[in-house]
């Protein structure tokens, strides 16, 4: 009798792991599928270029996180995430012993060499591919970042509308100042999203937080619109955590489509992994120190006062790196931006 309830108890065990083994491997074939959804690019990112003469002890903390570049593009003309002006360019840092996930917004303005000793707007760093984009962060700003992210607005939209929409607070000025951008969005993506009466605090579907990101007048301009995107960013994590499976996925069968990046299928799977521990720390945007100015050939542009001193001031803000010396290569941009512009260390607000 105890042979025969041994055996029993044998079978149960043996078809328990049967049953998780099965549920791994579909768990494992659910998500490869979901990821082959995403654009990935890997033959671009052997180009992309460092700074040879960083000190080895700022190396070493920098090697102790993961800057990752995140790219917005307005792809709606051509549907192409390989090319064209990034509206948005925020450095993601993922400190992974303190789990927090520090948003930087270069912004769009800023005037740097954006590749051959051409000093423009950075948006532009991004019209040639997404390695030469990462590569005038790179060089301009003392970076080490290897891999990046990019989504079209669309994507934003349909990832707030899955997750039941975001809570943001809005001012009246931001509530007039969304409605053309809200018009906009309505027509290209068939949408009869709402006005805003008026200021308050609401649950923004995905035009309203969309235009809402992207209000570049009005108090602030688009100093308070790279505040603007990393509230809608932050917005969706802290949702996003809340959210079950089944939104989850419904989030990943509709957005993986609209998303290139230079992350393999495991890289993905650990920060995927990861994700829900993980909090949203400092939040601000680059430079620090700026004025504008409206320069022939470039146009109006924001000017870091000077480069070397902001770029200081960065890896202190994401690497804890306290007198911070910048590369020559920075030394001799900040340089070269001081001839081009007048403006120097001191002169920002």
């Amino acid at each position: 009798m105890a042979k025969i309830k041994s055996k029993k108890k044998n079978k149960v065990f043996i078809l328990v792991v049967e049953v998780i083994v099965l549920l791994l491997l579909s768990v494992a074939l659910f998500v490869t599928i979901k990821l082959g959804k995403i654009k990935r690019d890997h033959t671009s990112m052997k180009d992309v270029e460092y700074n040879e003469d960083i000190s080895a002890e700022s190396q070493a903390l920098m090697d102790d996180y993961k800057t990752v570049a995140l790219f917005g593009l307005d792809n709606r003309s051509n549907g192409n995430l390989s090319s064209g002006r990034s509206d948005v360019i925020i450095l993601a840092n993922i400190n992974q012993k303190a789990r927090t996930v520090d948003l930087v917004s270069v912004y769009r303005d800023t005037y740097l060499d954006v590749g051959g000793g051409s000093f423009r707007k950075c948006n532009e760093g991004y019209a040639k591919n997404p390695a030469n984009a990462i590569t005038m962060l790179n060089k301009n700003l003392d970076l080490n970042i290897s891999d990046y992210l990019t989504v079209d607005f669309n994507a934003i939209i349909e990832c707030v509308d899955l997750l039941g929409g975001v809570e943001v607070t809005v001012t009246d000025d931001e509530a007039n100042l969304m409605r053309g951008y809200m018009d906009e969005l309505n027509t290209l993506t068939s949408h009869s999203s709402e006005y805003l009466p008026s200021g308050g605090t609401y649950t923004l579907d995905g035009v309203q937080a969309c235009a809402y990101s992207r209000i570049r007048y009005g108090g602030g301009d688009d100093y308070r619109r790279t505040e603007r995107q990393r509230t809608v960013i932050s917005a969706m994590v802290a949702k996003a955590k809340q959210s079950n499976i089944l939104t989850l996925n419904k989030l990943i069968n509709t957005i993986f489509s609209d998303i290139q990046t230079s992350f393999s299928s495991t890289e993905l799977l650990t920060l995927a992994a990861a994700i829900f521990s993980y909090d949203i720390g400092e939040s601000t945007g680059f430079p620090f120190e700026k004025n504008t100015i409206t320069l022939s050939g470039a146009g109006d542009v924001v000017v870091p006062c000077d480069l070397s001193t902001n770029v200081t001031k960065l890896h202190e803000l994401l690497y804890g790196d306290t007198g911070y010396t910048p590369s020559s290569t920075v030394v001799n941009n900040s340089s070269q931006i001081i001839t081009n512009t007048g403006f120097r260390a001191g002169d920002g607000y």
